[in-house]
């Protein structure tokens, strides 16, 4: 099947399942998906180069609308020429909404898309201790800066200024970040104010599209929430789809967030794809393990981003076809391959796993720049496989030896 769009073209289907190849066209260039975008949280991907991001085989990155606000200002980004230029990146750009920083920063505990029932607990007890640093109404939220102190307010119509300032190629709406603690009359209210956030976001997104009309379009995704309720992130979704401008435009692409159990991924992510059209792309928010980009892949997930893969780099976890594994460990002292031997990358090419031991034991710089290399790469191109899988009708082979090799294996 070939669904051909101005933005959007999908090429080819994975037989009995929601997941395809398409490509997302950009005033950048295009992305091939499914595609892994790197996340370069504060306009740079931590420790790295853009043109070495590049290099490594990187269609696009992602930048947080919540952090350049703050610093260095989304004024000083938008003078510059926008975030690509500013940044040094000539690609595709997205920005998130903002949301997910100000209520999982701000509400004093560990959020993540993919989440862990017991840890996502465990973490709300902790909090109940602190004072929450963001105050949600249905207008919008009044966040404490996590940098000096200072208040704020975000709101649909702020959220879109940001962006639009910002010069991404990809944008996304402003949302209520839930998780799985809250409620389920919780969750309904969420999902209601989501959507009044969403109608708001498109309004402005016109708005500012036409005073700006010497910038490139931004294309606008809708965020789609509902926890781990199959009703509510139906309804959510079908929400979203209806949404219209005064023009009759919709949403350009959706993004699937917010809480949801790791075990049950696909099926959430399956309830989602099923109520989207065809001819949109659709963005998963923050994964990056194989098995979870297997499964988002085949329930029908086009994008995803994370910033797993560097985060954990600076912190001496290494991804390896065996597994994932701690370089620090007594065991790598001496010892003198690779990373991985079947890594294409320039740390593996270079560096023994002795050195960067060593890096972390002196308390380098370069360890966080050489694991992320090599972290990014390996992410990237394992996302690249799955792609050309789907194409040529080997990804239930690749699905199974690379999580069986990845899961069932010690790093030597």
């Amino acid at each position: 099947m070939t669904v051909v769009g101005n933005f959007f073209t999908v090429r080819d289907d994975l037989p009995g399942r929601r997941g395809r190849t398409g490509v997302i066209h950009t005033p950048h260039g295009d992305i091939h998906t499914p595609a892994f975008v790197a996340v370069g949280t504060k306009a740079t991907v931590k420790a790295v180069l853009p043109e070495t991001m590049k290099e490594l085989g990187a269609q696009a990155v992602l930048a947080n609308a919540y952090h350049l606000y703050l610093q260095p200002g989304p004024d000083v980004v938008d003078e510059a020429g926008g975030l690509g230029t500013f940044m040094n990146w000539s690609g595709p750009t997205f920005t998130d909404s903002g949301g997910f920083q100000v209520l999982s920063l701000g509400s004093g505990f560990r959020k993540v898309l993919a989440m862990d029932t017991e840890r996502v607990q465990a973490d709300d007890i902790i909090a109940k201790g602190k004072d929450r640093l963001a105050r949600v109404d249905d207008d919008g939220v009044t966040f404490t800066s996590h940098l000096d102190g200072s208040t704020h307010r975000f709101t649909p119509e702020v959220s879109m200024g940001i962006q639009h300032q910002l010069g991404a190629d990809i944008i996304f709406a402003f949302d209520e970040l839930t998780t799985l603690v809250n409620t389920r009359s919780y969750q309904e209210q969420s999902v209601r104010r989501t959507h009044d956030w969403a109608v708001r976001c498109v309004t402005e997104h016109r708005r500012l599209t036409l005073a700006r009309a010497g910038k490139p379009y931004q294309a606008l995704f809708g965020v789609v929430q509902g926890a781990q309720y199959e009703d509510l992130r139906r309804e959510a979704t079908r929400g979203l789809v209806g949404i219209r401008d005064e023009d009759g435009r919709g949403f350009d692409g959706y993004g699937i967030g917010g809480a949801l159990e790791k075990q049950n991924l696909a099926t959430i992510v399956g309830w989602v794809t099923d109520e989207l059209p065809d001819d949109k792309p659709r963005h998963l928010l923050g994964i990056s393990e194989p098995d979870d980009l297997f499964n988002a892949v085949a329930a029908g997930a086009d994008t995803f981003d994370c910033v797993s893969p560097s985060r954990v780099a600076r912190n001496a976890a290494v991804y390896s076809n065996d597994g994932r594994f701690n370089i620090t460990g007594a065991r790598y002292k001496r010892d003198f391959t690779p990373i991985d031997a079947e890594c294409d990358c320039y740390t593996c090419a270079h560096y023994t796993r002795a050195y960067l031991h060593h890096l972390f034991k002196a308390k380098e710089i370069l360890s966080a720049t050489l694991c992320t290399i090599h972290n990014e790469r390996f992410i990237i191109r394992l996302v690249d496989r799955i792609r050309a899988s789907i194409g040529s009708g080997d990804f239930d082979e690749l699905r199974d030896h690379v999580l069986g090799r990845y899961y069932s294996q010690r790093p030597a």
